[in-house]
């Protein structure tokens, strides 16, 4: 089994991707925000040694033309902009700010969100119905339960559309009332076809989010952050989760959490070519799967 050592830089980047025999790289976990809304979490960040113990230096804090410049120099097909709701009526101004944004952006991926509040499915399904492809939720800073009745309806219209939604729902980097499978579990119990994709692995409850994929033929885990020298240090993965890898290729895509990243984003790819797991893995979820979820042209 090859494995070719990742990009120690993101210069190496495009290199790295030709000797893989990959056209591109299938991210589907990238934020793009309204400049107001990005510059509270940006000021969040900085702020993070006392959320989280450790600085968090973003290491993209640059304008949004900049950072659209990075992305299609890295190799991507199509560049999400992930948004997530934590209070009432939010979710519309982003959603309509994502419609926006990937009208005005050549091969942006239209996004959305939603929160538990009267009309959410309502507005989901209208978000479906005019293109969306992809959704976020974050329920730790959302502060809510994925298995609120509130949500029931918008969880019947994304099962049916088959539209991906990626949910950050592990306790990393910081637990919250209602993180954790559990209540995801609760939701797939419900809508078994739901196409979710767990972001950052479902970190530290790696295992746990895991054992879903078997039970549940949309679900996905997102490779955000996972294995990198800095998560390594409060979230670990297992080594025996890493013994589960291979199994998983096919449910295994591309995460990176640009820009609000405290390393490079070559550093993502290369520690996941440091777990030796093989190019054909590799190949698999840098780009065919997210080719697939998202889809994508195989060939772009």
């Amino acid at each position: 089994m090859t494995t070719t050592p990742g990009p120690a830089t993101d210069a190496d980047i495009p290199g790295y991707l030709r000797a893989l025999g990959i056209p591109g790289l299938a991210d589907i976990h990238v934020h793009f925000l309204p400049q107001q809304m990005m510059d509270k979490v940006w000021a969040y960040f900085d702020q993070a040694e006392q959320h989280y113990g450790r600085p968090w230096p973003i290491h993209y804090r640059e304008d949004e033309d900049s950072r659209l410049a990075r992305l299609r120099g890295f190799g991507l097909a199509a560049i999400p902009s992930l948004s997530y709701a934590h209070k009432p009526g939010m979710a519309t101004w982003l959603n309509t700010w994502s419609r926006d944004f990937a009208r005005r952006v050549p091969g942006a991926v239209r996004c959305a969100t939603f929160y538990p509040e009267p009309g959410a499915a309502a507005y989901v399904r209208e978000a479906i119905d005019d293109g969306t492809r992809l959704f976020k939720l974050h329920i730790q800073v959302g502060g809510f339960a994925p298995d609120d009745p509130l949500l029931d309806e918008a969880w019947s219209a994304l099962e049916q559309s088959r539209t991906p939604v990626v949910i950050h729902a592990g306790s990393a980097p910081l637990r919250g009332q209602f993180t954790g499978p559990d209540p995801v579990r609760r939701v797939l119990g419900k809508h078994p076809d739901l196409v979710l994709v767990i972001a950052h692995m479902g970190m530290p409850e790696f295992h746990a989010f895991a054992d879903l994929v078997p039970d549940y033929p949309g679900v996905h885990l997102d490779t955000t952050m996972v294995g990198t020298d800095f998560t390594n240090e409060f979230a670990p993965i297992p080594r025996d989760y890493i013994d589960r890898l291979p199994g998983l290729r096919d449910r295994v895509i591309l995460g990176t959490d640009f820009p609000n990243i405290p390393y490079p984003y070559a550093h993502q790819l290369e520690s996941l070519a440091r777990l030796g797991l093989g190019d054909d893995w590799m190949r698999a979820v840098l780009w065919e799967n997210g080719v697939r979820l998202l889809d994508l042209p195989s060939g772009s």
